[in-house]
């Protein structure tokens, strides 16, 4: 018997492990990839940190671009130099010589750089793999001090007007500044930053007003909805399928067209909105920020509600007729009924429409962005919106990485919460 059950569970094991796979590759490795990113200074806009260096390196493209042609003309110069001038040129050359020869020391090193000098004397481009080796951590400090020192003597020498060549040789030194690649291993220091940051917490005070009002009051109008579109009427097949286009239409779409309706000249929400009284004037609702939240809810609530009613009529109608004849035989009322027949038989379906629309809405990012970009001032700027625009506006890599994986720990810890004391009401009913 042991060894069957031993067989049994290899089985299973071998049945779900497919499975596992799937979510371990759709779900899980993405987000070990984001916090791996998130552990370096990664932005695409800085040509020293555009990939995640641990050591350092060297661009040798950039390296050779300049060198020769440094050395070349200091040369030239310490030709035509004489007395304090000449010995602090010469001083220069040989430093810099000694930090090339440090360099090429390394056989593999020394290899590709044969390679590059060769490619660039070509005028070809080399690949980025190629152009990038790394060096001792010694020697980079060496050549990077050796630059310095290089451009601060050709600066001072140049505004002294002490050399023929004086803007070429600032120029070329130059040229050197962005050779040494450092490390951009920062570990947690991006979570350390964006914590005690203002702005991620306003963010996450955004979302979080956001989430908890529009699923409220899209739980009680889809609740509401349901129980309509669930009775039998003439027509009902005509207002099902009208409910629902609200939903079917993209989310960047809607937005756009409520866009136009907030509009403070010509939108037509907005002059009913103003007429009514719910705002002082037309273009309160997308240049305020208590007028841009409500415009932003607003329209969630007007998209989303179908969903939720959708969810709700699928459980409305696992409920058997007989429980609500039998009831009316008792003389319960229509109140009771749904009291006590309606909603608790209704509570598996109301949870799962929660969970599902709790983060369908804390992760709400093209409503929001389209209508109204996260402003004015930041006051509709959501965690998601905030980690767009570290990340593609400012191709800070590593720090829009941070704030994706908070925007998962955040998804897990409403997951687990839902999960923990909701999900166990739903077993033990079953039991």
């Amino acid at each position: 018997m042991k060894n069957e059950k031993k067989s049994e569970r290899r089985l299973a094991y071998i049945l779900v492990a497919p499975s596992l796979l799937l979510i371990l590759a759709v779900a899980i490795w993405p987000v070990i990839q984001s916090f791996y990113f998130s552990l370096f200074d990664y932005r695409l806009n800085n040509p020293a940190k555009s990939a995640l260096h641990l050591d350092y390196s060297l661009n040798l493209e950039r390296y050779l671009e300049s060198y020769p042609f440094l050395m070349s003309t200091l040369k030239q110069e310490m030709a035509q130099a004489t007395g304090d001038e000449k010995e602090q040129l010469t001083s220069l050359q040989q430093k810099l010589q000694q930090v090339d020869e440090e360099i090429r020391a390394d056989e593999e090193v020394a290899k590709r750089y044969e390679q590059i000098d060769e490619i660039l004397n070509n005028f070809e481009v080399p690949s980025e793999e190629m152009k990038i080796v790394s060096i001792d951590e010694q020697a980079a400090q060496h050549l990077t001090k050796t630059i310095s020192e290089t451009k601060q003597t050709l600066k001072t020498l140049n505004e002294n007007g002490q050399l023929k060549q004086g803007d070429k040789l600032t120029g070329l030194a130059n040229g050197l500044s962005g050779a040494v690649i450092e490390p951009n291993f920062v570990g947690l220091a991006h979570y350390k930053n964006y914590l005690s940051d203002a702005r991620l917490w306003k963010a996450l005070w955004n979302t979080t007003v956001f989430t908890v009002i529009s699923v409220s009051i899209e739980l009680v109008l889809g609740l509401a909805i349901a129980l309509l579109i669930n009775k039998a009427f003439f027509g009902r097949g005509l207002v099902r399928a009208t409910i629902l286009i609200p939903w079917a239409i993209p989310t960047a779409v809607s937005a756009l067209m409520w866009k136009f309706l907030y509009d403070g000249q010509n939108g037509i929400v907005a002059k009913y909105f103003a007429d009514i009284g719910i705002i002082n004037n037309m273009s309160e609702l997308l240049t305020t920020g208590a007028g841009a939240m409500f415009a932003v809810i607003f329209s969630d609530v007007w998209k989303t509600t179908p969903y939720m009613a959708l969810l709700l009529l699928a459980g409305l109608q696992t409920i058997p007729s007989s429980l609500y004849e039998a009831a009316s035989i008792d003389g319960a009322t229509k109140w009771q009924q749904f009291v006590k027949i309606t909603l608790p038989l209704l509570k598996s379906s109301i949870l799962v429409a929660l969970l599902f629309r709790t983060l369908d809405a804390f992760r709400v990012f093209d409503l929001i962005f389209v209508l109204t970009g996260g402003g004015p001032a930041n006051s509709t700027e959501t965690i998601s919106i905030l980690a767009y625009k570290v990340m593609f506006s400012q191709t800070n890599f590593g720090g829009g990485s941070a704030l994706a994986v908070i925007v998962f720990i955040c998804v897990a810890i409403i997951s687990t919460i839902y999960i923990k004391f909701l999900g166990a009401d739903l077993i033990s009913d079953r039991k």
